[in-house]
C-alpha cells in the first residue's frame, strides 16, 4: 500500500469547521446559563454551521471525486457488506468514504441544517415551538459524531492506519491501481477559508451585545434578553422585596 492524496483542502477545511462550531455550540449550550452573553454566541456558531454545511452541499456536487457525494458509498447492500465485514475481519477498504461514513456524513449535515434552521425559528418569537426539537436535533447529532468517532478508532485499529489524519494531510493509505487525485484545491481552500471568514464578520458586526439581538437582512432575530429587559427585571424583583418589606412594617406597626 502507498500514501495517496485522496481528500481536498475545502473538505478538510468544512471537516474541522464543522466539528469545532458543533462541538462549541453544543458545550456552550449545555453548561451555560441562557441569559449570559456568551450563550448568544452558541447561535451564531449555529448560523455559520448551517451555512457551511449549504457551503459544504455545493462542494459536494463541484468539488474533487471524494468530495462528491456521487462517490459516497450509500448502497444499503454496501452498508451491510461493511458491518458483516467487520464481524469477519474483512480487510476491504475504500478510497474515499467507506458505507458507514459517508451515511454518518449525510446524517450530521442533515441535523447541522436542521439545528440551524430551528435555532432560527427560536429567534423570531418560536423558542417553545421549536425548542423540544432543536435540543432533539443536537443530542442526536452528538450520538452520531461519538458513532462516527468510534468507527474511526475501530478502522485504525484494524488496518493499522490512522485515518484521521487523512483530514489533516489528506492522504490515505490505498492499494494499487486505486484512483486517488492529483490536485489538493488549495485555491478552492484558500477562497473557501475567505467565504467563511467573510460571513463571520458579517454576523459578529450585525449582532449588537446590549440588545442581543442580530440584525439579518432586514430582520431582527432576539438572540437572549437584552441587558435593558435584565435591568428592568432586576428592578421589578428588588421592588417587589421593597414592597414586602414595606407590608410587612405596616403589619408590625398594626400589632403594635
Amino acid at each position: 500500500m502507498k500514501s495517496s492524496l485522496v481528500y481536498d483542502v475545502p473538505t478538510r477545511l468544512f471537516h474541522w469547521l464543522f466539528a469545532g462550531l458543533f462541538l462549541f455550540s453544543f458545550v456552550v449550550a449545555k453548561t451555560v446559563d441562557d441569559e449570559s452573553l456568551i450563550f448568544t454566541y452558541h447561535m451564531l456558531s449555529g448560523l455559520l454551521l448551517g451555512f457551511i454545511v449549504l457551503w459544504r452541499i455545493l462542494w459536494g456536487i463541484i468539488g474533487s471525486k471524494y468530495a462528491r457525494f456521487s462517490n459516497f458509498s450509500l448502497r444499503p447492500s454496501e452498508l451491510k457488506d461493511y458491518f458483516l465485514g467487520i464481524l469477519s475481519n474483512s480487510k476491504k477498504r475504500w478510497t474515499g468514504h467507506n458505507p458507514a461514513s459517508s451515511w454518518a456524513a449525510l446524517f450530521m449535515f442533515a441535523l447541522g441544517l436542521g439545528l440551524a434552521v430551528t435555532g432560527y425559528l427560536m429567534t423570531t418569537g418560536h423558542k417553545e415551538t421549536y425548542e423540544d426539537l432543536h435540543e432533539f436535533l443536537a443530542n442526536a447529532f452528538l450520538v452520531v459524531a461519538i458513532l462516527h468517532v468510534a468507527g474511526v478508532v475501530l478502522h485504525s485499529v484494524r488496518h493499522h492506519d490512522w485515518i484521521a489524519l487523512s483530514m489533516v494531510n489528506g492522504r490515505k493509505l490505498t492499494l494499487e491501481g486505486m484512483e486517488t487525485i492529483t490536485s489538493s484545491r488549495r485555491l478552492a481552500g484558500l477562497v473557501s477559508a475567505i467565504l467563511v471568514l467573510s460571513v463571520t464578520l458579517f454576523l459578529y458586526n450585525r449582532f449588537d451585545t446590549q440588545s442581543r439581538t442580530l440584525l439579518l437582512f432586514g430582520q431582527k432575530l432576539q438572540l437572549g434578553e437584552s441587558e435593558k429587559g435584565r435591568s428592568e427585571g432586576n428592578d421589578f424583583g428588588l421592588h417587589s422585596q421593597s414592597g414586602k418589606l414595606i407590608e410587612m412594617k405596616h403589619d408590625d406597626d398594626d400589632d403594635d
